[in-house]
């Protein structure tokens, strides 16, 4: 890793629902860990410089005025048409400029990815970008690359063709070799069932096909409780079930968080048993906490787009900062670009 490479990322204040606070704060916490990056705040000066200033922040920063915010409400084309002084748009516009390396944004999830596919263009070769990320799995007691699946679509495309599906596998590819450092990805095709004839036309011809990829492995089908078991190392969907799975497993997560934490204040003897098995749990969240995992990439475009979950707290936006921090200074998209100009 080059760390002497100084990045410019640029971030969306205003995206996130739980406003500039949790944003600025991630931030702030990702800048300790990363002296040598610069932020360019886009938003509201008069509510992001307050937030600035308690945070005293040791990192060069600038901030640029905006005066629209894109929300969950705004429809994609409304924020591509009507909303070019907004900070989702300006942020963008920034990487596409070339002023950042790369910009981080919690916000509405349909204009991120309009509005970045517009600017900046996809790869080509690749007709939608699709947003990746990893899932942590069973593969071992610790955390590492290894024990990770890359997963795409998780939101950007609701409806797919099969050459949508087919781009995505190549992708989820090439980033799992990348990122993940996996030679040979395996990859799964979600679907209701592992049977041949399960799903729908569009997964049925996409399996067809990419059976016959020489530069695919591909394992076959996959369901959803199989993401977790790393039976794969990357799994292809569309953006309507990538999502829907992506939360269901960060709500199952809080659900049995919330589970411990009732049982052991059911009494004196569950008290202190937790007291007891107090580093255990930690060790158990510190595996499975949504935060750890937040960012997720834009892949297929020609610049770095981090997509932050939007109700990400200051840690899970800290995180996201990293991811793109990780993705700039080793030239990942650049790695993702020669790749994939060599499977088309």
């Amino acid at each position: 890793m080059n760390n002497s490479k100084e990045i410019t990322i640029a971030v969306d204040a205003m995206g996130g629902d739980l406003g500039p606070q949790s944003v600025i704060d991630g931030v702030y916490i990702a800048s300790k860990k990363t002296p040598k990056v610069k932020f360019i705040f886009f938003g509201d000066e008069k509510v992001i410089k307050p937030l600035l200033q308690k945070n005293n922040f040791l990192n060069k920063f600038e901030i640029f005025h905006t005066t629209q915010i894109i929300t969950n409400n705004t429809k994609p084309i409304d924020a591509l048409r009507n909303f070019r002084k907004s900070s989702m748009f300006k942020s963008i516009e920034s990487v596409k400029k070339g002023l950042a390396n790369a910009v981080v944004s919690g916000g509405n999830t349909g204009a991120l990815m309009v509005i970045s596919t517009v600017l900046m263009k996809t790869i080509k070769g690749i007709n939608r970008p699709a947003i990746a990320s990893m899932f942590p799995t069973k593969i071992n007691n610790k955390i590492t690359k290894k024990s990770r699946t890359v997963m795409l679509d998780l939101g950007a495309n609701i409806e797919c063709n099969t050459k949508n599906i087919i781009d995505f596998a190549i992708m989820g590819k090439i980033f799992s070799k990348t990122v993940l450092g996996i030679k040979k990805p395996k990859i799964g095709l979600l679907n209701v069932g592992s049977e041949i004839l399960k799903g729908n036309l569009i997964v049925q011809s996409a399996a067809n096909k990419l059976e016959k990829e020489k530069n695919i492995d591909f394992h076959g089908f996959v369901e959803g409780n199989d993401i977790p078991m790393g039976i794969v190392d990357v799994v292809v969907t569309d953006g309507f079930t990538g999502n829907i799975a992506l939360k269901t497993a960060e709500g199952t997560a809080e659900l049995y968080t919330n589970y411990l934490k009732n049982s052991f204040n059911d009494n004196i003897y569950s008290k202190f048993a937790f007291i007891i098995s107090l580093p255990i749990l930690k060790n158990l969240w510190n595996k499975v906490n949504p935060s750890k995992y937040n960012g997720a990439m834009f892949l297929g475009l020609n610049g770095i787009v981090v997509k932050s979950h939007g109700r990400a707290n200051d840690q899970g936006f800290s995180n996201a900062i990293s991811v793109a921090y990780d993705l700039c200074v080793n030239n990942f998209n650049e790695k993702i670009i020669s790749e994939i100009k060599k499977n088309f």
